[in-house]
């Protein structure tokens, strides 16, 4: 089975946030249907084609479940089933203000404090919900293992399917694939200033799970499903 899905955090459909997410990647995570890409004075629509191409793929969002395939024999009900239970148990977390900073090689948009629950809530994620997990092809685990693991993260990637869980979670929005200093600098400087009329207008809230698929190997994900938080509270 080639169908992946990933538990992230979305801002909602009708927010600011979800439409500056949007906007920026250039597509609807919910249909796919491209979208008008900003045309900025220091970086022009088709460069920011570019500047976007890695993470237009996978929607405007910050992971809480990297992508994994179901178990033999799990349904994608059971995985919604799951998914709404969780929610149920879970309570809303103000993220505070929002800046964009550059991690490693891309650019994202991160919380600029601390946040009561968070590792906590995306530590429920990943250890509530991965006995529905499939684990990692041959390949997959090859590929992940390429990368700069010390022994801690090939420890989470092995037992997780993935290295950035737990203790080593760090919420972050991508706004970039891999760029260059003088590109990170130009597109921090274009994000900035809309990021803080958004902290200002919309505080943005972790209200809800949301569930990605990626229907075939390496086409674009879609988010079929929403969770409220605490719904039941």
């Amino acid at each position: 089975m080639t169908i992946r899905y990933a538990v992230y955090f979305a801002p909602g459909k009708a927010s600011g946030w979800q439409s500056f997410g949007a906007h920026w990647l250039g597509r609807s995570e919910f249909d796919h249907q491209p979208l008008p890409l900003y045309d900025l004075e220091e970086i022009t629509a088709d460069q920011l084609e570019g500047l976007t191409r890695v993470p237009r793929r996978y929607g405007f969002h910050a992971t809480l479940k990297a992508p994994f395939r179901l178990a033999t024999g799990i349904a994608a009900s059971e995985l919604t089933d799951r998914m709404a239970k969780l929610a149920r148990l879970l309570r809303p977390l103000p993220l505070g203000e929002m800046e964009v900073v550059t991690l490693g090689n891309f650019v994202a948009l991160v919380p600029a404090a601390a946040v009561d629950g968070l590792h906590a809530l995306a530590e429920a994620c990943v250890t509530e919900l991965d006995d529905l997990r499939a684990p990692l092809a041959a390949h997959e685990l090859s590929r992940r293992l390429k990368e700069p693991l010390d022994a801690r993260a090939t420890e989470l990637l092995e037992r997780f399917g993935y290295p950035h869980v737990l203790e080593r979670y760090q919420m972050h929005f991508t706004l970039t694939g891999p760029v260059t200093a003088q590109d990170a600098a130009r597109v921090t400087r274009v994000v900035t200033t809309p990021i803080s009329v958004l902290n200002k207008q919309e505080p943005l809230v972790l209200d809800r799970l949301c569930l990605f698929m990626e229907p075939a190997a390496d086409s674009p994900f879609l988010r079929i499903a929403d969770f409220a938080l605490g719904a039941d509270a």
